[in-house]
């Protein structure tokens, strides 16, 4: 016998499933955000989101799906973490399921609490907002919120959204809510009226609001419902009683002057409110008076997001101003507003007392130059541990470039940076993709679209990321990128450490594109030489 096959034991491997890694886990993100904002059989039946609201939505599943399928690995600390794989799969795909089902709809979900918040039980969450929005009368009522009568329930958290409550339907829910109210620390009646009659609804929430009044409460949803003033006044007891509120969400109510002034007088306390959202609402100049009376009250936000609401320079010049108090921000979201640069001076000013910032929206303000440059000369000092940077739609070109890439250099911990649908053309993209190429390792998405770039200015970008650990997506869409640059910009990806597939779609690039008049261009063709004399630190470096 051969005593080499005699004596040979084979050797065994064991491979761990568990936990995937952080670039796994966004590579899941963007696959999810793709597949809810595609057309699909859902979306012909629900409608299509958005991409936005596809990535916020992706963005929470792919987290409550990780928390659980590691608390179930825990559980099973010598096994190989399939089962855990299985679960985070088959929970992914069950929730992705759900937001398809429910639609589009301009409420993201609530985030995750900046606070550390321990997550509850299941048997203490009674959500009857999944499937298809259906209107609520007295008999279905009655048997959807039979769980909440029976002796010893321990539910504390409620979610009514994406149901219409008719009276019927009211007057049978109210007893049972102030049966069990102060037991209660989370309600979510966020879209609980929709198609009603006008004075139906108002009805409904007056209901609501005396069956939840002094409940002590610290979330409260009551989005998507047109609330205008009438509708915040009938939740006047509820939001009288309310001392303890950490999270506020009142998104695409309606939210108008008087509604704001309304709001701002009904509830007695925010100085423990560390979550206050008033997204897409005709709040204007004058109603972001009574806004900024509410943020000075709120010394408490880590999260303040006033996006789409009409607000111009006053208006802006006073949030800024007022969100001078609120020096424990990490999240500011002011995007799709009428700010201009007066604003952007005056937000500029204020930036510099929060330290603590990690994630900043600023797209759509009309900052232009002048605005923009002061606020990151403002953040290259106060932030440079900014994680998320989005300042698309700011009309800003070339002349801001050298102040971005100073400010940039100083963001090592960048993971996200937006300067979409601006003028930086490739002299712009030449200073700023040179400050990104060095370090920046967490960089994640970098979204230069619409921006007027050329061959040049897209080789600059892709050579700047090629060699990104980790890196998920370029855009360089919507631009004048010839053939030929296209070409050389997968040649680029590929021969650096990441692959082709980070780069966007390209369907909106017009190869043929003129990114300036007849007399631009004749300086262009003069400067480029020097153009490539500045390309040539910008190859991308491979090992030996």
């Amino acid at each position: 016998m051969d005593s080499t096959k005699q004596d040979f034991q084979p050797r065994t491997f064991s491979i761990k499933l568990w936990p995937p890694s952080e670039s796994t886990r966004l590579m899941l993100v963007e696959r999810m955000t793709k597949n809810l904002s595609t057309e699909s059989i859902f979306s012909r039946k629900y409608g299509l989101l958005g991409k936005e609201e596809a990535h916020d939505n992706a963005k929470r599943i792919e987290e409550v799906c990780f928390a659980s399928a590691d608390e179930h690995f825990k559980e099973e600390p010598d096994g190989d973490g399939s089962s855990a794989v299985q679960l985070y799969a088959k929970e992914t795909s069950k929730l992705m399921l759900e937001v398809l089902k429910r639609g589009p709809r301009t409420t993201v979900e609530p985030e995750v609490p900046v606070a550390d918040t321990p997550l509850e039980p299941a048997d203490s969450v009674f959500d009857i907002s999944g499937g298809k929005r259906a209107f609520i009368e007295a008999d279905e009522a009655k048997e959807l919120l039979s769980p909440l009568i029976k002796p010893g329930n321990a539910y504390k958290r409620i979610c009514f959204s994406n149901r219409s409550f008719g009276i019927g339907a009211a007057n049978v829910a109210g007893p049972i809510l102030e049966s069990i109210k102060k037991q209660l620390t989370e309600v979510d009646i966020s879209d609980f009226v929709a198609g009603r009659p006008e004075d139906e609804a108002l009805d409904v929430m007056r209901i609501f609001s005396k069956a939840l009044e002094g409940s002590v409460l610290r979330y409260l949803n009551i989005s998507d419902n047109a609330l205008g003033e009438k509708g915040v006044r009938a939740f006047e007891e509820l939001l009288k009683s309310q001392d303890n509120l950490e999270e506020l969400y009142v998104m695409n109510d309606g939210i108008s002057e008087e509604a704001a002034q309304a709001l701002s007088e009904l509830i007695p306390s925010t100085e423990k409110l560390k979550i206050l959202h008033f997204h897409n609402n005709m709040t204007g100049d004058e109603g972001a008076m009574f806004i900024a009376e509410m943020v000075k009250r709120s010394p408490n936000l880590e999260s303040f997001r006033c996006s789409a609401t009409r607000i111009g320079s006053d208006g802006g010049v006073a949030l800024a101003e007022a969100l001078g108090t609120c020096t424990r921000l990490k999240k500011l979201d002011l995007r799709d507003n009428l700010f201009g640069v007066e604003a952007g001076l005056a937000l500029s000013k204020t930036l510099s007392k929060l330290p603590d910032l990690v994630e900043l929206y600023l797209s759509d303000l009309n900052l232009e130059n002048k605005g923009t440059v002061a606020i990151i000369n403002t953040l290259k000092q106060s932030a440079p541990q900014l994680e998320v940077l989005e300042m698309a739609g700011n009309e800003i070109n070339a002349k801001a470039s050298q102040a971005l890439a100073e400010c940039l250099t100083a963001m090592q911990s960048l993971k996200k940076l937006t300067l979409a649908e601006n003028e930086l053309k490739d002299d712009g993209a030449v200073v700023i993709a040179k400050s990104l190429e060095d370090g920046h390792q967490d960089l994640k998405e970098l979204d230069v679209s619409t921006n007027m770039l050329q061959r040049v200015g897209a080789r600059c970008f892709a050579q700047a990321i090629a060699n990104k650990p980790g890196f998920v997506q370029l855009n360089i869409n919507g631009n004048f990128i010839s053939d030929e640059g296209i070409d050389e910009v997968k040649d680029i990806l590929k021969s650096g450490e990441n692959s082709v597939e980070v780069l966007g779609p390209l369907d909106e690039n017009d190869p043929e594109g003129e990114a300036e008049d007849d007399e631009e261009e004749e300086e262009e063709e003069e400067d480029d030489g020097e153009l490539d004399s500045k390309l040539q630190s910008l190859k991308v470096e491979q090992d030996d």
